[in-house]
């Protein structure tokens, strides 16, 4: 490139006309095309424009800037105007022409068209005047940046200014002084990037933060701040983005503000300083070396950078600060693996050797050591490496070398930018089109211009690569992934999609979100620590998963529904194993990867020999549980480990039955074992309070019964508790002595209100059960426990048939020995009444029919209610109960299956409907296990995901074939039922 040492042409005081100071001009690749259109102006200008380096400069416009020659040719005046006058003068008039331009009478609303035109006019004037210095080599590249900059900082302030007299006008806002509405306004407009630097390119966006401070900003009284300032940003960007016949003023982009994904355009100053305390990123602090308070109250800006000069310049620089830097790094390289460089096409900021690498070599360096250095918090990239390099970081070589691409480079930006007034950096591909660009940057052809450019890049490349050659890649084997910044990487979205993402944007926005801090669980630094580490790992195992987008999504609500993530985070961190099995709970079992949410130690127990080995003992799970609940010293403490305990042994059973290691019958008999321990111990404690206060029932006793799928230990992950409690005591003395005296039923009232509360009560441990005492004798009318001498005269003389259905699945799960005794043996005469079988079966058969018509089915998935289905086979279990058990008591006390067996055997059906029933029966209710442990939400409604996974369980192939086996299994269940019961009316 021809530039001359500096750019100063031999005749440069600073006030000499711009057209004498022209020291250079591209050769052309059509000259004669060129020559006939700065003819077709030359009238209009003094001849001394058109011959000489003017005329030279001018034909370079013609021939190789469309945008350019448009200007110049628009308005030749102008044109002249410009090369006659001093560039520093034209630039200081247009400058001030821009930053006046919002302002109008006091009092007056400004006419925003009126403004807009002006602010576009004066932009095209300057582009103009700037390009003739550049490309005319009169202005080095750091006077031409600046320059930019200082025009642009013009034009946001009149906007600025615009918009707050609009607002004034309206009586919105009330200056503290008309002429100047920015002073005091409590507006805050800061410049990032390279507008920041003053290093701004010649077709750039402007990065732009708008902040205020609700407490000082003069709005009329009741006027909410945030919605007017975020109004006021919006009017600013309209004023500069808006593309007329002018052309338009700057394009503006509000990305770098705190999440902007989630946060108004304009925020309070103390929002914006809590956010950079607690939640700001590391590629922000990057972000915020550059920052400059450009527009508003600008005292007020420079103030809130200062404050913010902790989080931005750390003494220490952390692992979670040096792995998002080299997160930043991968980010660069939007072509990654391709080492050897190629010209056509080459994006010189972003691609290998570009002006990224540069910037990034200085900004890490800048983060790593400016916290200790002053001296290296500096904005500008080439200034910087000379302060590195004298601090004794970097070489005189890579000093010079990075200081001398970095021109070159950028030079060639302004370039490409210069032809269409294109935010590009990327060189044509089309070879004609290149070897015309590489005579335009100043080269005599094509090869002059590759060699330059390739010597340059490689320098680059390797200074680059030096610095980095031992970082960490947080990567490894997925390929890039890059969650810095506020846009998604083209790298990244592509490694997601290969990963089986279907919606990379999503996850990325996801991710990227819990780094801006939008979960509370992953705000603090600890855990955005961990987590840097840990997210490609995580992405990894959730792509195991069969819908990785939903796991996700999981963890995301996991996340928002936790207070905390570090302990969860580090064990992911620290075992592959459990990062697997809680990837599949997210994807297969949500309800248990919110217990692992709320409380991530469950996952130890994974880890322990015994998870593979697992007993479903009744007795052994009591004492399981007794250990987890440790001696309370408190009622508090009691219920949040009596929820701890019951949350850790659900989760096992849960996770054995994902895995395979338990059999949904065994986890439907532990998740019973669970229920039957914690109904126990929350008896003992309820009953050693309360006959402390009210002292002993004289005879006292008392029993708990479970009913329904509790009953015949078929429980499942999320099912209710059917209850009924039973009491007795001394007929003769019934009221209790102790401090303060109660009727026995009062008491045993009252103390069953404690028990269902131990149960039910949410704590900060979460929740234990839903408890449904409605079984009881009188329904939900009578008291919440029953006498048990009423219990059995209720049995023998009142009770209806369903509620002796109901009893087949009855047995005592806590409480007195003896009375339980007692009620077992009532609940057999009970059910070994003598009975008409076939009025029983009519009779189930009725009841079957109200439910049917009463509550119909919620379609295929509805295993339940559905014809055929689990109600179908509970009540001909029960039917066959009730009407045989007289002449075979061996039927009661078992669970349907057995039942079924035991009806074949005594004849009362065909061994081959029991066979039949029995297969439908482990079928259904097993798919009924999965299905509660799986479907988040109404199981009626599962997923076509959740189906998939549902069929892997029941060993069939698909959904659709799980879908046809259950159809064709109710189909013969319910041909069964209607046969042995009798088809409806």
């Amino acid at each position: 490139m021809s530039r001359r040492d500096g750019g100063q042409a031999a005749r440069d005081d600073g006030t000499a006309p711009l057209f004498e100071r022209l020291g250079q001009a591209p050769p052309l690749s059509d000259p004669d095309a060129a020559r006939a259109r700065v003819a077709e102006i030359a009238a209009a200008l003094p001849a001394t424009l058109c011959e000489g380096a003017a005329g030279n400069l001018l034909a370079a416009l013609a021939d190789h800037s469309p945008f350019l020659w448009s200007l110049a040719a628009r308005d030749p005046q102008r044109l002249a105007r410009l090369l006659q006058e001093a560039p520093e003068a034209a630039d200081a008039r247009l400058v001030t022409a821009q930053r006046g331009a919002g302002r109008t009478g006091e009092g007056q609303a400004p006419d925003l068209d009126a403004v807009g035109r002006t602010l576009r006019r004066n932009r095209a004037e300057h582009a103009l005047l700037l390009a003739l210095a550049d490309i005319g080599g009169v202005w080095p590249l750091a006077r031409i940046t600046a320059a930019l900059s200082d025009f642009a900082d013009a034009s946001v302030g009149a906007a600025v200014d615009a918009m707050l007299l609009q607002a004034a006008a309206a009586g919105r806002f009330h200056p503290l002084d008309p002429a100047e509405p920015q002073v005091g306004s409590g507006l805050v407009v800061l410049g990032l990037g390279k507008l920041g630097g003053r290093e701004l390119n010649y077709s750039s966006d402007i990065d732009l933060i708008v902040f205020f401070d609700p407490e000082a900003a003069p709005l009329k009284q009741g006027l909410e701040p945030t919605p007017f300032f975020t109004r006021l940003a919006q009017g600013v960007s309209k004023l500069l983005q808006e593309r007329t016949g002018d052309g338009y003023v700057h394009r503006v982009d509000y990305r770098l503000r705190p999440d902007p994904g989630s946060t108004p355009t304009a925020m309070s100053l103390s929002s914006a300083y809590v956010y950079y305390e607690t939640t700001g990123q590391n590629w922000e602090r990057a972000a915020f070396i550059k920052a400059r308070a450009i527009a508003g109250d600008i005292p007020a800006g420079e103030r809130f950078l200062a404050d913010l000069t902790p989080f931005v310049w750390r003494k220490y620089f952390d692992f979670a600060a040096i792995a998002d830097v080299h997160a930043m790094k991968r980010q660069i390289h939007a072509v990654r693996g391709h080492e050897a460089l190629a010209v056509a096409g080459h994006d010189i900021k972003l691609g290998r050797g570009g002006i990224r690498e540069i910037e990034f070599f200085v900004q890490t360096q800048q983060l790593v050591f400016g916290g200790r250095r002053p001296a290296l918090r500096a904005r500008a990239t080439v200034p910087m490496l000379a302060a590195l390099h004298e601090d004794g970081w970097i070489s005189a070589e890579a000093r010079d070398e990075l200081g001398a691409a970095y021109v070159f480079l950028r030079t060639v930006e302004h370039r490409l930018q210069m032809v269409r007034d294109e935010q590009t950096q990327r060189l044509p591909t089309d070879r004609s089109e290149l070897e015309a660009f590489a005579r335009f940057a100043g080269f005599a052809d094509l090869p002059a211009f590759e060699a330059a450019l390739l010597a340059h890049a490689r320098r680059v490349q390797a200074h680059y690569a030096l610095l980095f050659e031992a970082g960490p890649d947080l990567s490894s084997e997925l390929g890039d992934l890059v969650f810095s910044g506020s846009e998604d990487d083209p790298a990244t979205l592509a490694t997601l999609r290969g990963l089986g993402f279907r919606d990379p944007e999503r996850v990325a926005d996801t991710v990227r979100g819990w780094h801006f801090g939008r979960r509370a669980a992953v705000r603090s630094a600890r855990a955005r620590e961990v987590l840097t580490e840990l997210v490609p790992a995580l992405l990894k195992a959730l792509s195991g998963t069969p819908d990785p987008d939903a796991a996700l999504a999981n963890l995301d609500r996991a996340f928002g529904r936790m207070p905390a993530a570090v302990e969860l985070l580090t064990i992911l961190r620290e075992h592959e194993r459990l990062r697997l099995l809680f990837a599949d709970l997210l994807g297969s079992a949500p309800r248990l990867a919110d217990t692992v949410a709320f409380s991530p130690h469950v996952l130890d127990a994974v880890i322990d020999p015994d998870f593979v080995d697992p007993s479903v003992d009744p007795q052994g799970l009591a004492a399981h549980y007794r250990a987890l609940l440790g001696k309370p010293d408190s009622h508090e403490t009691f219920l949040d480990r009596s929820r701890d305990a019951a949350r850790q042994l659900r989760f096992l059973t849960g996770a054995r039955l994902l895995s395979g290691i338990l059999t949904p019958r065994a986890a439907g008999e532990a998740f019973s074992a669970i229920a039957d321990a914690a109904v126990a111990t929350a008896l003992e404690a309820v009953s050693k309070t309360f006959f402390a206060d009210h002292g002993a029932v004289p005879g006292g006793r008392m029993v708990v019964l479970g009913y329904g799928r509790l009953g015949s230990r078929q429980l499942t992950a999320e099912s209710d508790l059917d209850l009924v409690v039973l009491y007795d005591f001394d007929p003769d003395d019934r009221t209790s002595a102790g401090p303060k005296p109660l009727d026995a039923a009062v008491a045993y009232n009252r103390l069953t209100q404690r028990l269902v509360a131990a149960l039910t009560a949410p704590t900060r441990r979460g929740h234990l059960y839903e408890v449904d005492l409605r079984l009881r004798p009188g329904g939900g009318q009578g008291a919440a426990a029953s006498q048990f001498r009423s219990f059995r005269a209720y049995q023998r003389e009142e009770a209806e048939l369903w509620e002796h259905m109901a009893l087949t699945r009855a047995r005592v799960i806590a409480g007195d020995a003896s009375l339980a005794e007692e009620v077992q043996a009532v609940i057999r005469e009970a059910l070994t009444q003598a009975r008409d079988a076939d009025a029983v079966y009519r009779d189930v058969r009725a009841m079957r029919a109200t439910v049917e018509r009463e509550k119909g089915d919620h379609g295929p998935l509805d295993l339940k209610l559905s014809p055929g289905g689990l109600l179908d086979l509970d009540f001909l279990a029960q039917a066959l109960v009730l009407g045989h058990a007289q002449a075979h008591p061996a039927l009661i006390g078992r669970e349907a299956t057995g039942v079924f067996a035991d009806a074949a055997a005594a004849g009362l059906i065909e061994g081959e409907e029991a066979e039949r029933l029995d297969a439908a029966y482990r079928l259904l209710d097993d798919v009924h296990q999965w299905q509660r442990l799986m479907v988040e939400g109404d199981p009626t409604q599962a997923s076509a995901v959740a189906l998939a996974r549902l069929a892997r369980a029941a060993n069939l192939p698909d959904a659709r074939a799980l879908t046809a086996q259950l159809d064709a299994e109710r189909a013969a269940v319910r041909a069964i039922f209607d046969r042995r019961l009798g088809a409806p009316d």
